[in-house]
């Protein structure tokens, strides 16, 4: 009998069906793009300085200009890096009282300022924005400023929790069931979190989201995948992969129009509940119902996708089995991972690969933000290096190999933010070419890991090492953004001398890895402990031509 994989390749791989599909699906990635890095723009952290009650009015009494008021009231303006004092702190001193002169008010109180007692914003800030973000409205700054890590951190545990829970319901009840019942989720909790009038009810919702939409992400792509033919099913991964840039691309727009992070969170949400339409556009993954005995309704939606792809579905093939035999059942566990030495190898390298590309892809993306300079150019631009990204992997992994793309893209993006911390402010064209090339180096890792790890596992553990191992990328995104907004209070370069340290060493472990391209994904534990070994015994071959005599019978 004839597996899906056969089938397809006489009722279309890759036609007007999946083509469809893949346009649908790649919409809802593009949509999951201001869950992952939202933060740039719904966190953004203005220039800002203390309330003091009554400086107003001073200000406009004496006619002070702008920098007029900021140099009379505001403490720490003359000490270069001084950003705590300027930003957190305040005179103690009675701005209402009627003896303060409009030519150096402060005067009057000390001969020098250093002098005059200095106290918390207990007035609340002033924000130096158009616009507004959750910083903004909750104040997030000062004391509070560990509230806006953990509003990030709070999605990527969502991310950890969510993408376990909701691939046992995947494979339990059915993609496309699943698929909808996160969409719903997401689209319901990102329109009450938009709405939320405190930040813990915020910071609730945000989790919600995070709990539904990586996994939401995920399923879309298994089904995808499942659509396509063998010979497609690379090329339309990383496809996928780049509707996610096209999404990068329009949210820089869309905050761009949208200053307030109210209205910006629900715009960017409300295309969500335009995906529930897709009940009546999808059908379930035959691949699914086949592994679930249901050949009846698969082979129904196999007629439906050779009817829309204008093939006609032979009768020699109206039969189905399962792509894969059933054998010897072996179960599974987190021991299989690391009990052999090279398959633990694997195990450690991939999981350090997969927690530095989310370090280093989010924590660049959070910095950016933190740059001071056009945060919606410098976002938009550092989207486009994804394009080629993409460009080059499809180019040189059936090429070149797996290994050395892989391990030169860490080590690019690690030298860029290591180049990026010399380069001084006045070149800026040259950072952001730095940084747009550090941003295209960890766009490379990322998309090449996700591939590798499925590569380098026997089949009866592949699947709970891509989990195990992917989670470290969660891992990564709740560590993030403390590494990066508390290390620029230390020094502003700091994040970046991390990040080329982190990428530089997984460029160097992933040459220990070997060499995927042209094998056959492992079968068995033992295939997959020789293909180091292969790959060494390959290069001291030496083959020998036998020449056999033909010999009588007698």
């Amino acid at each position: 009998m004839p597996t899906l994989d056969d089938i397809l390749e006489h009722i279309g791989e890759f036609h007007f069906f999946q083509k469809q599909t893949f346009f649908l699906l790649a919409l809802l990635s593009a949509s999951f793009t201001p869950i992952y890095v939202g933060i740039v723009f719904l966190g953004f952290t203005p220039d800002h300085r203390c309330r003091s009650p009554g400086v107003a009015e001073l200000s406009q009494r004496c006619g002070w200009s702008r920098d007029e008021e900021l140099n009379y009231t505001v403490p720490g303006l003359g000490a270069a890096g001084d950003a705590y004092t300027r930003q957190c702190l305040r005179y103690e001193v009675d701005w209402n009282q009627s003896t303060l002169g409009c030519v150096d008010p402060l005067a009057s109180l000390a001969v020098n300022r250093s002098q005059l007692p200095l106290g918390p914003c207990g007035h609340g800030w002033v924000y130096n924005t158009p616009g507004s973000s959750i910083v903004t409205e909750f104040n997030l700054v000062c004391s509070n400023s560990w509230m806006l890590d953990l509003f990030q951190s709070a999605v990527n545990v969502g991310f950890f929790i969510g993408s376990m829970g909701i691939g046992y319901v995947a494979d339990r009840f059915g993609r496309k069931l699943c698929l909808l019942i996160t969409i719903l989720i997401n689209a319901a909790s990102g329109i009450l979190m938009a709405i939320s009038p405190t930040y813990t009810w915020m910071l609730t919702f945000r989790l919600i989201q995070g709990l539904v939409s990586k996994g939401g992400w995920l399923i879309s792509y298994i089904l995808i995948t499942e659509f396509v033919g063998l010979s497609y099913r690379r090329t339309v991964g990383i496809c996928y992969q780049v509707s996610f840039t096209i999404g990068l691309l329009v949210l820089a727009g869309v905050a761009y129009l949208l200053p307030h992070w109210r209205w910006l969170q629900f715009t960017v949400t409300l295309p969500n509940f335009c995906f529930l339409l897709y009940y009546w556009c999808l059908p379930e993954s035959p691949r699914w119902l086949i592994s679930q005995n249901k050949n009846t309704k698969a082979m129904k939606i196999i007629k439906h996708i050779a009817k829309k792809n204008r093939k006609s579905l032979p009768a020699s093939l109206q039969s189905l089995r399962p792509d894969e035999e059933v054998g010897e059942k072996l179960n599974p566990s987190f021991l299989d991972l690391v009990r052999t030495p090279q398959i633990r190898k694997h195990t450690l390298i991939l999981m350090y690969n997969w927690f530095t590309s989310s370090v280093l892809y989010q924590g660049l993306i959070m910095h950016m933000g933190l740059a001071g300079s056009n945060i919606y150019l410098d976002f938009f631009y550092s989207a486009l290096v994804e394009f080629p990204a993409a460009f080059i992997i499809i180019v040189t992994i059936d090429r070149i190999g797996r290994r050395y793309p892989w391990a030169g893209s860490n080590m690019v993006a690690g030298a860029a933010c290591l180049a990026s911390v010399f380069i001084p402010d006045d070149l800026r064209w040259l950072k952001i070419t730095v940084a747009c090339l550090g941003r295209m180096g960890i766009t490379m890792a990322y998309e090449m890991v996700c591939l590798v790890n499925t590569e380098l596992y026997p089949t009866f553990i592949r699947n709970l090492g891509v989990l195990v191992c992917s989670s470290m990328c969660d891992i990564g995104g709740i560590l993030t953004p403390f590494l990066v907004y508390r290390l620029t209070d230390v020094w502003h370069e700091l994040p970046l001398v991390v990040f080329a340290v982190v990428g530089l060493i997984a460029g160097g472990l992933v040459l220990l890895l070997p060499e995927t391209k042209g094998k056959p994904l492992p079968e068995t534990t033992e295939e997959a402990e020789n293909m180091q070994r292969s790959r060494k015994g390959k290069e001291k071959m030496i083959y020998l031509q036998v020449k056999k005599l033909d010999i009588p019978q007698t």
